[in-house]
């Protein structure tokens, strides 16, 4: 009796904590809230696979059920054996053709939808009309170039809805994976090669998840893995147009503020060796070791995982490695004096398109 009282408490623990996560999906992380054009044919994908299994394993339970009721061992049957149907062409044919159609079922929208998600030719044009990204994972940060209009941020994506968005993936230390669930993906960022894909972000589902999916890394990287997360602003297309022209006219603005004067001479100092300043960088990508800053008092996030104040900057500079474990800025440059830096998170804050 107690050993079934555990039992059935165990089962009841289960079944809770899955009802309960199964309410857990938001419209800006959720891959059943599909987003767009990409997440929605996975999705449908997703239902049909699903379905044709859970049609199986009915079939397979009712007929289990049928034959444990029908031909279970009765009293003063003991000696009784069924009639035998062992070698039945009729039975072959069924069990052998059932599952072909099942296969040809799922295979067919599979194939179609692998090759529809594959053409890239637009991005490869020479004369191309498409918003093409290159995106660059790096331990642990992301950086988005926008190669046609000269301009590069990072950690957070900027999109327009409502179009195809074409993506050049690479990875300039390890292997990592760039993961926008609730709009499709995830694609490989490898070192020696660029993958090419591209994702739709439907304007609707961007309004109710307030513009702004959630972005991951999908490939175990190293200590910070689960840290290596980016934001997706996806805007209006008129919208798009219009942040893209801050980003290409941004300049730094003088400092007047002692204290944020102050900061600029701790930057130039100890920071300007990896990062940028102005969204317009023309350093290689060799150069281009930490993520540039052009527009960093209008991101979502602190480092990508942190809400955005001046607490956090605060906290993120003076220990990095003890919010992301194996980043590369630890030990880059020396401690900083509290009053070093309360000036560099007032000018660092100052670093605005908006």
């Amino acid at each position: 009796m107690k050993k079934w009282l555990r039992n059935w408490r165990l089962v009841s623990l289960v079944s809770a904590m899955a009802l309960l996560l199964a309410g857990c999906g938001k419209p800006f992380l959720s891959t059943l809230q599909p987003a767009g054009e990409v997440a929605d044919m996975q999705y449908k994908l997703m239902l049909l696979s699903t379905a044709i299994m859970v049609i199986v394993i009915a079939v397979v339970t009712i007929i289990f059920l049928y034959v444990v009721t029908r031909f279970r061992r009765r009293k003063g049957e003991e000696n009784k054996i069924p009639k035998q149907v062992e070698g039945s062409h009729t039975l072959e044919i069924i069990w052998t053709v059932i599952p072909i159609i099942l296969l040809i079922i799922l295979a067919v929208p599979t194939v179609l939808y692998t090759f529809k998600l594959a053409d890239v030719k637009p991005m490869n044009k020479k004369e191309r009309d498409v918003v093409v990204v290159n995106v660059r994972a790096n331990l642990y940060w992301w950086e988005f170039e926008y190669p046609d209009y000269g301009i590069i941020t990072s950690q957070d994506l900027v999109v327009p809805t409502g179009e195809r968005v074409y993506f050049n993936l690479k990875a300039s230390d390890v292997k990592h994976s760039f993961w926008i669930p609730a709009v499709g993906g995830k694609m490989d960022t490898n070192t020696d090669n660029t993958n090419q894909f591209f994702l739709t972000f439907d304007d609707k589902r961007a309004e109710e998840a307030g513009r702004l999916f959630y972005g991951k890394c999908a490939e175990l990287c190293g200590p910070s893995h689960a840290l290596m997360d980016f934001k997706v602003k996806a805007l209006p297309r008129a919208e798009f147009d219009q942040w893209v022209e801050k980003m290409k006219n941004a300049k730094p603005v003088a400092a007047t503020d002692p204290v944020v004067k102050r900061g600029e001479e701790v930057f130039n100092k100890s920071c300007i060796g990896c990062h940028a300043v102005t969204p317009v960088d023309g350093r290689p990508e060799q150069a281009r070791l930490a993520p540039n800053l052009g527009n960093f008092a209008d991101r979502e996030r602190i480092a990508g995982i942190l809400e955005h104040n001046e607490e956090n900057l605060k906290a993120w500079l003076k220990d990095p490695e003890k919010i992301k474990p194996g980043n590369k800025m630890t030990g880059t440059y020396p401690a900083l004096s509290d009053e070093e830096l309360e000036a560099l998170t007032k000018y660092l804050m100052t670093l605005s398109v908006e």
